[in-house]
């Protein structure tokens, strides 16, 4: 299956190696400056050798060899290019000095990126780039190396060292904590019991899930290239998608896009690094989630923020709005790998492991809180991801990547559907239970239509009209199968703005949101939002538990008109928080009200899920947005529903009609199946098994209804026709002779005088039928001849 070494478990290669080409560059690089990042080191020559000694200098060689002299012996590793590393299609979008945005295809067929093994050492793996030097990792007899050029060296030195002697600024995330938080912005009005949860927990792990990420790089760090043109640029983001660590939770991470503000920031990096999050997923959600489908979007900053190493928020991978995280890389490889790990992690239901019972075979997991160059996720790291997906938080993460979209290095048996592969079950074995992929060639077994997708099954695609994504929320809308793909439609719901709860709340990103729900996703189905009162007293303190967001020098006080949009405050708290973890909770009495209010200790990284959602509706036309109570015009709802859709519809999040069932898409003006454009077919117009149901009733049924209908009214007519017909032919009909009610069996006798035929007929027992019978005379018998 290509190249097996790859999905070895014990192949976590760095997470992003995306400054592997260029550090060597920077400024402020030198010899000196470079070793001191390193407790221990080696300096070593590799030596380059090849089949043919013609090829040793070949820039473009598919397979090479080095010889690297280090931990006291030689070590042969053996490389292979990673062929179509990116799509021709792939597309990297840059901005001119006046902010216009200019989209690029460079030229990506050639590169200088390269995995493989160490010889003789089982197990090994080697992720590695050679364009200007060697820098990468080598996994081998269960540790972990660096390789990357000496500084100013003029002789092809380079260095070697452990990961775990990369000396680097302590940083911390934040204050510990035990348990995982589903995202803020989710209202989960329905919960697992914990034995539900517990049968449906290791089922979670076996789904493979694919987070589709984009990379955007700020100016600053831009700005240390400006010698390289775009293409080779490019080329030093090539191993992002190589996140091996997350093929322990069958999560793939495939790089679907990069945005490099070439010219200037779109967005102020200054304040702190909640400010700096904030503005980045609101630019993201208005720039780039309508250019280019992805699930999660990490910025990479130059700058720092004292101690602190990135942020992000949790369990969002899914968010129009919040799906996203910053990450202030340095000049070593590892530690930046493992912050944006950390960062996407968090994106993923991760949180912090500090103060848990986890383990992950090493002193330190990603997902600690000070934790810099680490390659494992944790018990807790793959226990927060699954109670995400049980609770709803991860349902794009189903929806496999298009080839065309990929940024990867392809190989069949990824897992991943490439260019030029029709399906990708896996390894051998993971194969062996797949009944409509060839593992060998990655193409569809004969008959096969599909292997892959929620609008396939059993190797078929779904008729159309078959719901692939269902609503979940009132603001949110379904999605249908076309009945032609695997693939469900992008995801879309009511526009932002559109009134929901009978007009006492705004859609905001496909959720209703309110506070009595807010209240009911953290102190369970009995909690409501407290009086006005409370939010603004307790949120006026500027501490923990009142607050409207951090600043550098600490919690902001509420200003009066913003109270609404500060900490959530509730009451009828009758119960502890429903996550089951342990936040500080207080309880504050104001006018005889008792204002609840939680702080759930998730650290400097993670904002507070405490905090009253955005897009809640915080007054009249008013709504909240970064814990400002502003006008609802923000919201740019500009659905006219009586004119655009002929008031048979709403208006979705591509401002498209999404029509009532019994009117058609595009406006709802005509009759039809509802849906829209975006959503897929409502109805499957293939499918003829409705056709063919009405033709068999109205030309079978219904006419053989009518004839017996018809039967059972006219019968004592047809039956004196009957009779009538028979006489005429000559037929002796038995005699009977009725009264209403009792029918009497007669005995005939045969009188003749004065030559009249007279027929006499006594009576015997009655016999007492249901219904009445007119009373016919008895036909006189035939006689014969004496």
């Amino acid at each position: 299956m290509g190249m097996p070494l790859l999905s070895h478990p014990c192949f976590k290669a760095i997470c992003v190696i995306a400054l592997l080409n260029g550090l060597g560059d920077c400024s402020e690089g030198s010899a000196s400056h470079q070793t001191s990042q390193f407790s221990s080191y080696e300096v070593t020559i590799p030596k380059r050798f090849g089949k043919q000694r013609r090829d040793m200098d070949s820039s473009d060689s598919n397979q090479v060899s080095y010889i690297i002299s280090a931990m006291g012996k030689e070590h042969v590793v053996v490389l292979e290019k990673n062929e179509l590393l990116l799509p021709e299609d792939f597309t990297v979008y840059t901005h001119a000095k006046d902010g216009s945005l200019i989209t690029n295809r460079p030229p990506m067929q050639d590169h200088c990126h390269y995995r493989g093994y160490v010889e003789g050492v089982e197990g090994s793996s080697v992720a590695m780039s050679i364009c200007f030097g060697l820098r990468g990792v080598l996994l081998m007899d269960n540790s972990s190396y660096g390789i990357e050029p000496l500084v100013s060296s003029s002789d092809f030195q380079h260095l070697v060292y452990r990961l775990e002697d990369v000396v680097s600024e302590p940083l911390v995330c934040g204050t510990p904590h035990t348990e995982q938080l589903a995202p803020s912005e989710q209202d989960h009005s329905e919960h697992h019991t914990h034995s539900d949860t517990h049968k449906q927990k290791r089922a979670v792990l076996l789904q493979p899930h694919y987070v589709e990420l984009l990379l955007v790089v700020d100016h600053e760090r831009v700005s240390e290239y400006v010698s390289i043109d775009l293409p080779q640029f490019v080329t030093l983001f090539p191993f992002l998608c190589n996140m091996q660590m997350y093929m322990e939770l069958n999560i793939r991470v495939v790089l679907v896009g990069l945005d490099i503000w070439t010219s200037r920031n779109p967005i102020s990096i200054e304040g702190s690094a909640g400010e700096v999050l904030s503005r980045f997923v609101q630019w993201r959600e208005k720039e780039l989630v309508p250019r280019r489908r992805h699930d999660s979007a990490q910025l990479i900053l130059k700058k720092s923020f004292g101690g602190t190493a990135g942020m992000a928020f949790v369990s969002t991978v899914c968010s129009r709005s919040h799906g996203g995280g910053i990450n202030f890389t340095n000049n070593n490889i590892p530690s930046f790998a493992s912050i944006v790990a950390h960062e996407l992690g968090h994106n993923l239901g991760m949180n912090h492991d500090n103060e848990r019972n986890c383990h992950c075979g090493v002193t330190s997991c990603i997902m600690n809180s000070g934790a810099t160059g680490s390659r494992n996720f944790s018990s807790c790291s793959a226990d927060d991801f699954e109670k995400m997906i049980l609770n709803t938080g991860g349902s794009c993460l189903l929806n496999i990547p298009r080839p065309e979209e990929g940024y990867s290095a392809p190989y069949c048996g990824n897992k991943l559907v490439d260019m030029g592969e029709e399906c990708d079950c896996g390894s051998d074995k993971e194969c062996e239970k797949d009944p409509c992929c060839e593992a060998k060639t990655c193409k569809l077994k004969g008959g096969a239509q599909c292997a892959y997708g929620e609008c396939c099954k059993n190797c078929q695609y779904l008729p159309g009209g078959s719901v692939c994504r269902g609503s979940n929320d009132e603001c949110d809308l379904s999605e249908y199968c076309n009945g032609s793909s695997a693939l469900c439609p992008s995801d879309v719901f009511k526009q932002n703005g559109h009134p929901c709860k009978v007009d006492k709340a705004y859609c905001y990103n496909g959720k209703c949101q309110h506070y009595d729900g807010q209240c009911r996703a953290i102190f369970g189905p009995k909690a409501k939002a407290a009086p006005e009162v409370c939010f603004k007293d307790v949120n006026s303190k500027g501490d923990r538990f009142g607050n409207c967001g951090y600043q550098n020098n600490g919690y902001k006080k509420c200003e009066s008109r913003n109270a609404m949009c500060g900490k959530l405050q509730c009451e009828n708290v009758q119960s502890v928080t429903v996550f089951g973890i342990e936040p500080s909770i207080i309880q504050t009495p104001i006018a005889g009200i008792k204002c609840w209010g939680v702080d759930f200790l998730l650290g400097s990284d993670v904002p507070d899920p405490g905090m009253v959602n955005e897009g809640t509706k915080c007054g009249e036309n008013k709504v909240c947005l970064n814990y400002d109570c502003r006008s609802a015009d923000v919201l740019n709802y500009d659905c006219d529903i009586q004119k655009k859709c002929h008031s048979h519809g709403v208006c979705n999040s591509n401002r498209n009609c999404h029509c009532e069932n019994g009117w058609a898409p595009p406006y709802c003006e005509a009759k039809g199946y509802g849906g829209s454009v975006d959503s897929g077919p409502t109805w499957n117009d293939k499918d003829t098994a409705t056709r063919d149901g009405l033709l068999v009733f109205f030309f079978l049924v219904l006419p053989l209804m009518a004839l017996g209908l018809f039967v059972f009214f006219r019968r004592n007519e047809l039956q004196r026709r009957f009779c009538r017909r028979k006489r005429s032919q000559g037929y002796e009909a038995p005699v009977r002779c009725t009264k209403p009610f009792i029918l009497y069996l007669r005995t005939y006798f045969h009188t003749q005088t004065e030559g009249i035929l007279r027929t006499y007929c006594l009576p015997t027992q009655p016999t007492y039928i249901m219904e009445t019978v007119r009373s016919t005379p008895c036909p006189p018998p035939r006689l014969g001849r004496p």
